[in-house]
C-alpha cells in the first residue's frame, strides 16, 4: 500500500447519525446517500478517534488519516505537528432538523484539569457521566449554507431584564427579582443555576408558566422561541434559555464564532462548522443526557455578547476570504474559484473542502478533482498546489 507524505488524497468522511439530524439535506445538497433514512446530523473531517476520516489512493487503496499521519507525524502536519503534536482540527458539514442540546465548551486548562480528574477516577471515556472527552478546548466558527437560527451568549443584561419583568415563576422568584434590581454575572449565574436545578413538580410548573405567558407574549422573538422548542422539549429548563441568550439567524455565507465557555445551541440549518479537534460538551438544557451542574457553572463566562457582535466577518482580497479566527487552532479560508488557477503555498496540513461547484487541485504530479461534498488532504510535506474550477472551496488548516 502506498501513501506518499507529500501526495495529496480524497477523503472519504464518517456520517454521525444523531437523532437530531436531518434524513434528507445531505442527499439534496451533496448526493449523499441514506438508504435506510437515518437522520443523518453531521460529515466530519479529520483525525478525531470519534470519527477519523479515511484517505484514497490512485489505486483505490484506503488508509485512516490517522495511521497516514502516524507514518512522518512531522513531514504530514508541518507547522500543526511542531505546535501542536497532532491534528489541531475538526471540520464538519452539520445539517440540524431540530434543536441541538444548550452547551458549553471549556477553555484549554479546565479541558486538561478534567481530562485528567476523570481518567484518575477512572471514568470510562464511553461513559454516559463523563464529561471530558479529551484534554482540548473547542472553539468553534459556524458558516451558514442555509438559514441557520442558533442562541449564542448572554444577550445585554439589560434586555434580560426587559424580558424577565412581569413573569411569575414562583421557583425562580427570588432569583429573577434579584437579578432585575441588580443585574450582574453574579445574580445572572445564580438565577442561570436556580433554573438548570428544578425538578420534579417545581420544574414542571414553572415550565407551564412559562409556557403561558409566552403564548402572550409571542410577538417578542425571545418568547416565540420558547414556544417552538417546547414541540420538542416540553418539560425541560432549557426552555429558560431563550430569555437569557441571543436568538440569532444567520443567513446563507454568513459565520459566527463562539467562543470558550460561553453557553449556546444550534436550533435548526446546514452549516459548515470548523473547530479545535474536540469532543467536549457540558450541557445546560433541550437533552435528556447527562448534565453536571456543577462542572457547567464552573465553566461559563456570565458575560454579556451583544448580538451586533457576533457575526465575523472576513479580510477579503480578491477571490480569497479569510476568516480572523481568534485561536491558532485552526483556520477557515473561502475561495471563489474560476478557471485560473490560484496557487498556494502551506507550511502544515489542509483539509480541502468543494462547497460548490468543482474543484481541480494540482500539487507537485498529482491532480484531483472534487465535486460539491467532496474533500481532500493536503500534507504539509506537499509545500504547494494550485485551485481552479467554477465554485467555491473552503480551506481548514492551522494558524
Amino acid at each position: 500500500m502506498s501513501f506518499s507524505s507529500n501526495c495529496i488524497y480524497r477523503m472519504q468522511n464518517p456520517i454521525q447519525n444523531y437523532a437530531w439530524g436531518s434524513k434528507d439535506a445531505f442527499q439534496q445538497m451533496y448526493g449523499v446517500a441514506n438508504p435506510e433514512h437515518q437522520p443523518q446530523a453531521e460529515i466530519w473531517m479529520g483525525a478525531h478517534p470519534n470519527g477519523c476520516s479515511t484517505l484514497i489512493n490512485e489505486h483505490g487503496e484506503t488508509l485512516r488519516l490517522d495511521a497516514f499521519i502516524q507514518q512522518d507525524a512531522a513531514a504530514i502536519l508541518g507547522d500543526a505537528w511542531a505546535n501542536f503534536g497532532e491534528l489541531p482540527y475538526l471540520f464538519k458539514v452539520l445539517a440540524a432538523a431540530e434543536p441541538l442540546s444548550i452547551q458549553v465548551h471549556p477553555d484549554k486548562a479546565s479541558s486538561e484539569a478534567g481530562f485528567a480528574a476523570e481518567n484518575a477516577a477512572g471514568v470510562p471515556l464511553t461513559a454516559a457521566q463523563r464529561n471530558f472527552k479529551d484534554p482540548n478546548h473547542k472553539p468553534e466558527l459556524v458558516y451558514a449554507l442555509t438559514p441557520y437560527r442558533a442562541m449564542n451568549g448572554f444577550r445585554e443584561f439589560a434586555e434580560i431584564a426587559s424580558l424577565l419583568q412581569g413573569l411569575s415563576l414562583p421557583a425562580l422568584q427570588a432569583e429573577i427579582e434579584a437579578f432585575c434590581q441588580q443585574p450582574t454575572d453574579e445574580t445572572l449565574k445564580a438565577l442561570f443555576a436556580a433554573s438548570l436545578r428544578l425538578q420534579g413538580d417545581a420544574r414542571r410548573v414553572t415550565v407551564a408558566s412559562l409556557l403561558a405567558t409566552a403564548q402572550f407574549r409571542q410577538d417578542k422573538e425571545a418568547f416565540a422561541e420558547v414556544l417552538r422548542l417546547a414541540a420538542f422539549y416540553p418539560e425541560d429548563m432549557g426552555l429558560f434559555a431563550p430569555l437569557l441568550l441571543n436568538v440569532i439567524t444567520l443567513q446563507p455565507g454568513e459565520a459566527m464564532f463562539l467562543y470558550a465557555k460561553t453557553p449556546h445551541a444550534y436550533l435548526q440549518g446546514v452549516g459548515l462548522e470548523a473547530m479545535a479537534s474536540s469532543d467536549n460538551v457540558l450541557r445546560a438544557g433541550l437533552t435528556p443526557k447527562h448534565m453536571d451542574i456543577d462542572a457547567l457553572l464552573a465553566n461559563v463566562d456570565f458575560v454579556a455578547k451583544p448580538a451586533t457582535e457576533l457575526l465575523m466577518r472576513p479580510m477579503v482580497l480578491g477571490p480569497i476570504s479569510d476568516y480572523p479566527i481568534p485561536v491558532a487552532d485552526f483556520s477557515f479560508t473561502l475561495v471563489n474559484l474560476n478557471a485560473e488557477a490560484i496557487a498556494s503555498e502551506t507550511s502544515t496540513a489542509l483539509i480541502l473542502f468543494c462547497l460548490s461547484g468543482t474543484a481541480t487541485i494540482h500539487a507537485g504530479a498529482d491532480t484531483l478533482i472534487l465535486s460539491a461534498g467532496e474533500s481532500c488532504f493536503v500534507p504539509a510535506a506537499a509545500v504547494s498546489f494550485a485551485v481552479s474550477g467554477d465554485g467555491q472551496l473552503v480551506q481548514i488548516g492551522s494558524r
